[in-house]
């Protein structure tokens, strides 16, 4: 897939390092190997290096000595890192006996790592459930300066080209903020411009999407979205936005012509972003089974550093897609 081989290409150039806390996990072992073979970044597995390099050698990996492995009960920053955990949530009344032990959790340790500057982003939740993987990055990373919420996106590859970007459409948020405020809805598309950016190189044409365009329906929900497009042109004047639009008003440049004419962005809209997650998650599955469209996600955004939450159900290949994507994330 074209887009994929273009994540892949721009993170080959990077030299990050990415941290795999689940490397009991065969897929993970497998998904490092690749990520290695690939040059996509520098792998830090976390775990018992006894058992990590005898299942990489039942699987017959041939790469592991090039792969460093923490041990999370026995390594030399144990110390440190359990201060800088304790110093960060003390106020918010952790001991440094419960600091300690959450150290030696592999989920807060590679989040450790990454706020100490030994590794650059994270991939998780091959072994874990979402709130497990993204409660020590939040407490830990925090969101970016002026975002307050994290949230995510589904990276849409079509096979009709004369959509988005090639064929290529970010939608967000389809898998975390249930009903986002105006506020909360303005962040996550300039976020989301970010990320397009960043993970493929793409210059943002955002469309605010309802049921309405431009007035024609009246309705505090389409009033959230209008809200929203007026403080996305405040908190980022130079982004290409457009809202309140109808899905056919951002897509397509005819219909754009007769509902919004003069748009920013005359139906070429790269970036979706949904009123809240029934539209967004209906939006998606709907567009992954009925266009047979490949949909990549869903990525975390908004964090300080990059974490991302895997499905329980990925495949090795989807992990390396996802490292790739979390090098290009750590380069915003």
């Amino acid at each position: 897939m074209e887009i994929i081989q273009k994540i892949k290409a721009a993170a080959q150039k990077q030299q990050k390092k990415i941290v795999l806390p689940e490397a009991y996990d065969e897929r993970v072992l497998r998904a490092a190997e690749m990520a290695i073979n690939e040059k996509l970044a520098s792998i830090i597995l976390i775990g018992d290096p006894v058992k990590i390099k005898a299942d990489a050698q039942k699987l017959g990996l041939k790469n592991i000595e090039q792969i460093t492995i923490v041990n999370p009960l026995s390594h030399d920053k144990k110390d440190t890192y359990t201060q800088l955990l304790y110093n960060m949530r003390k106020e918010k009344g952790m001991t440094l006996d419960q600091a300690t032990k959450l150290a030696e959790d592999p989920l807060y340790l590679g989040c450790l790592m990454i706020k100490n500057g030994d590794a650059d982003g994270e991939v998780a939740g091959s072994m874990s459930a979402t709130s497990n993987v993204l409660k020590p990055a939040l407490q830990i990373l925090k969101t970016k300066a002026g975002i307050n919420i994290a949230s995510s996106y589904f990276l849409m590859v079509l096979k009709d080209k004369q959509f988005g970007e090639d064929g290529v459409l970010f939608y967000a948020d389809c898998g975390f903020n249930i009903n986002p405020t105006d506020r909360e809805l303005a962040e996550i598309a300039i976020t989301t411009a970010s990320s397009a950016k960043s993970v493929a190189g793409i210059e943002a044409k955002i469309a605010m999407l309802s049921f309405s365009t431009k007035g024609s329906a009246k309705h505090e929900m389409a009033d959230k979205v209008i809200s929203a497009t007026k403080l996305v042109k405040e908190m980022a004047p130079h982004l290409k936005v457009d809202g309140e639009l109808q899905a056919d008003a951002a897509l397509i440049p005819s219909i754009a012509q007769q509902k919004s004419p003069g748009s920013d962005i005359g139906g070429k809209a790269n970036i979706l972003i949904f009123p809240n997650l029934d539209a967004g998650n209906i939006a998606y599955k709907l567009t992954q089974r009925l266009a047979n469209a490949e949909a990549i996600g869903p990525i975390v955004q908004g964090l300080s550093k990059p974490v991302n939450d895997l499905s329980r159900g990925c495949s090795a290949e989807d992990i390396v897609v996802t490292i790739a994507i979390t090098v290009n994330q750590a380069c915003e």
